[in-house]
């Protein structure tokens, strides 16, 4: 079950019940001089957790593109990352202007970045391909003007 609302999001499922490590990162749009902070925090605790260098990888990936997201698109958003000892998994909501072409904004290369997102290095549109790429289960869905919610699940062998 999941319940999203003004970014309180609660998932419900027999494997999460079961966790390692359960936490939720705060994203602040706009704020590029802190972007890539949860990523990296992300990654340093699987790595403490021990897990597989190609599921950090995985989760680093999908963590950074969604956390870029919300910065260059969202007014804020939180990413809750849940690891049990057979998933990393990311729910992650954020309140911006949505989606209203999924399909179209799945394409490599589709972005709707401002030319003062572009300048800075972000916005070549290969994010949510990236993200869709790193996961083994990708679920999006998106509502004009109140925000897009993913669930990312990774497996772990």
């Amino acid at each position: 079950m999941v319940v999203w609302n003004k970014l309180k999001i609660t998932v419900h499922t027999a494997e999460t019940e079961n966790y390692l490590y359960k936490n939720s990162f705060d994203v602040e749009g706009g704020n590029f001089n802190n972007a890539g902070a949860v990523s990296t925090q992300v990654k340093s605790i699987l790595k403490n957790i021990g897990l597989p260098n190609n599921v950090i990888r995985k989760a680093a990936i999908a963590c950074y593109e969604s956390e870029i997201n919300i910065v260059s698109y969202a007014r804020q958003g939180v990413i809750n990352l849940i690891v049990t000892p057979k998933t990393v998994e990311f729910d992650i909501a954020d309140e911006g202007p949505g989606i209203p072409d999924i399909e179209l904004a799945m394409e490599q290369g589709y972005s709707t970045a401002d030319r003062q997102i572009r300048e800075m290095g972000f916005g070549a549109g290969m994010g949510l391909y990236n993200i869709k790429c790193s996961s083994d289960i990708f679920n999006l869905t998106s509502e004009v003007d109140k925000g897009t919610f993913l669930k990312i699940i990774i497996n772990i062998p």
